[in-house]
């Protein structure tokens, strides 16, 4: 168990990590799946042997409502449908923070469920926010899940510039879901996952 990073240097790097994922050109990436809410992508990850996936889709509502609803607080429990519990551990700053959080069995419990200790970090970008997570190997297991960690991730949001009541809402993912899965699986659950979360969202911000 290693001891909390220093969140000041961790922050900046994940936010550059973050923006350099914002600017691959479109030719790298591979349609995953699309739906009425949401389109994904994936390439292969450069931090491990799975994929960085990318969803982007238009949300109607503001930047700072999203984001709030995104990032570790009191309204992503209520919405989220894969997310089961979730803590903060430690505040470093407002906008800085270390979670636990589990998530639900999917595909019928052949991925079971799991829990991930993050760093997030929520930040101004252009016009908008970026709210960002990277795993931290920090604290004990829970019995009866396996611990998964999330390479460099995050939530772009910015308003759109003919209707600023509306979002452009892009996300990056990779996550280890570790323990022995087969990777079919692995990407069928996270294409399904980031289209749900699209919709699971606006059905949240309509209420």
């Amino acid at each position: 168990m290693d001891l909390l990073p220093n969140s000041a240097p961790l922050a900046t790097k994940l936010r550059n990590t973050l923006v350099q994922y914002h600017s691959i050109a479109d030719s790298e990436w591979r349609l995953a799946k699309k739906t009425k809410d949401a389109t994904v992508w994936r390439k292969p990850s450069d931090e491990f042997s799975g994929y960085l996936y990318k969803a982007e889709g238009v949300v109607e509502d503001v930047t700072n409502r999203i984001v709030d609803h995104i990032r570790p607080g009191p309204y992503r429990l209520d919405w989220d449908s894969l997310m089961t519990t979730m803590d903060i551990m430690e505040t470093f700053e407002e906008n800085c923070c270390v979670m636990r959080y589990t998530t639900a069995g999917q595909l019928w419990n052949i991925i079971a469920p799991r829990e991930f200790v993050d760093f997030s970090y929520t930040t101004s970008y252009e016009d908008g926010l970026l709210t960002c997570g990277i795993s931290l190997d920090y604290g004990e297991v829970r019995p009866n899940f396996v611990r998964g960690f999330n390479h460099p991730c995050g939530w772009f949001c910015v308003p759109l510039k003919d209707y600023p009541s509306h979002s452009l809402l892009t996300g990056y993912i990779q996550t280890e879901l570790r323990g022995m899965l087969p990777q079919s699986a692995v990407d069928t659950a996270m294409s399904s996952t980031l289209a749900n979360f699209y919709s699971d969202l606006k059905k949240a911000l309509k209420t």
